[in-house]
């Protein structure tokens, strides 16, 4: 019987965080610069709506490397409230780039946010 109850308890845990982690909805989750002049930062903002029941945080927001700079909304974001991230790339190189930056929510997968474009002078 005691197993029988661990089982349940379980089973209705991931249910729920299954449940919240398909209610992070963002507005976008790909950002496409176009052309960047070379040395010119540039910042995409992506934003989100917490549509769970749950409150969400937003752990981390890392870039893939050191030219992509996050920042994102700190602190609790309640059921129906909005919070962003930002990523900004540098630039510093010519060329076209395709760079990502993961979220790591409370609740649910990490979330992949990709910057994409070209660097001309």
């Amino acid at each position: 019987m005691k197993n029988v109850m661990i089982a349940l308890g379980l089973i209705v845990a991931l249910s729920a965080f299954h449940f919240a982690s398909n209610n992070f909805v963002w507005s976008k989750t790909i950002h496409d610069f176009g052309e960047l002049k070379l040395n010119e930062p540039a910042t995409a903002e992506f934003e989100f709506e917490n549509s769970s029941e749950f409150p969400i945080i937003i752990v981390s927001a890392k870039g893939s490397c050191g030219c992509t700079i996050a920042d994102y909304t700190k602190g609790e974001i309640q059921p129906g409230e909005k919070g962003s991230v930002s990523a900004t790339y540098n630039a510093a190189k010519l060329g076209s780039f395709q760079k990502s930056v993961t979220v790591q929510p409370s609740i649910g997968e990490p979330i992949k946010l990709l910057i994409k474009g070209e660097v001309v002078e």
